[in-house]
């Protein structure tokens, strides 16, 4: 299950960064380093992070390094644009960009100043909610773009690291919906704790699977979109087409299509289509920037 979506070298350079920075962040200040054998740059700063880390090891900071060129895909979820890129991460965290600190005693500076307010210490246990978030945005990332199995594969190891996460469970079963699994998300949400199956994330995804339930194979998909747009009157057909738009990955089409239906007829059976759009925008996340967007052209039609 830990391997589901994601090539071999993805899957090595998700477990070194679990390992080398999620974990150890948990009670440790992480200083992570993004470099390059090509960045002169890179070379110059080296020493002075060695130096430092090393001056403040027992004060519970150490020193991870991201090769860019060997582990594109970290480098990619962390938005990476330029190296050296240098952050600093607690539980799991970025909570300071360390790139300008070039100097030794500009870092220091910084690096007091973290752990004056930071709870960082040397050895202890910490537990396992909040080492994730990096991976889980990661998960979420490749989510958004539509690659449903391979935000599975990203949430699946979440999921080993942290099983009662909510986020990590529901995106694992978001992520199984749009890839057309259907069965194994469903068994995900039945093997769930009932506290957990209780969490609003929860709640999110399995809106989320249903609607996946009505994707249709592509011959269907194409069949559906031919009978919405030959009769751009009849509103079962539109509705129709909708839902399977949305069960497989188009969004847009689904959202447009609604949209024109509440436009031309609102309370056509029982307003279905604001619902069928409304649980669309539930299933995605309200926070979501299309959902917001799609919410301001829906808040046009109705008020105008």
């Amino acid at each position: 299950m830990a391997s589901m979506g994601l090539n071999i070298d993805e899957q090595k350079a998700v477990d070194r960064f679990r390992q080398q920075v999620a974990e150890p962040s948990m009670t440790q200040l992480v200083v992570l380093d993004f470099w390059a054998e090509w960045c002169g740059p890179c070379k110059a700063l080296a020493p002075v992070l060695e130096k430092v880390t090393a001056e403040y090891a027992d004060r519970g900071v150490i020193l991870a390094k991201v090769n860019v060129d060997e582990e594109a895909f970290i480098a990619q979820q962390f938005q990476v644009r330029s190296i050296p890129t240098v952050y600093a991460i607690f539980q799991g965290q970025p909570v300071a960009d360390l790139t300008q600190a070039r100097s030794e005693s500009q870092l220091r500076q910084v690096l007091d100043q973290l752990l004056e307010k930071l709870p960082v210490t040397a050895g202890a246990d910490g537990g396992p909610a909040q080492d994730v978030a990096p991976l889980i945005a990661m998960g979420e990332e490749v989510l958004a773009s539509g690659d449903g199995e391979r935000a599975a594969g990203i949430f699946a190891q979440i999921v080993e690291m942290a099983p009662d996460s909510a986020p990590a469970q529901a995106g694992l079963v978001r992520a199984l919906a749009i890839a057309g699994r259907i069965e194994d998300a469903e068994a995900i949400l039945a093997s769930l704790d009932p506290a957990l199956a209780s969490d609003p994330e929860i709640e999110r995804a399995r809106s989320a699977l249903e609607l996946a339930k009505d994707r249709p194979d592509d011959s269907e998909l194409v069949a559906l979109n031919e009978a919405a747009a030959n009769a751009p009157d009849d509103m079962d057909a539109q509705f129709a087409y909708a839902s399977a738009a949305f069960a497989a990955g188009d969004r847009d089409s689904a959202a447009d299509t609604l949209l024109a239906m509440i436009a031309r007829d609102g309370e056509w059976n029982e307003g279905a289509a604001k619902a069928k759009l409304l649980q669309i925008f539930e299933a995605i996340g309200l926070e979501d920037p299309w959902v917001a967007a799609t919410r301001r052209r829906l808040s046009l039609i109705l008020f105008g």
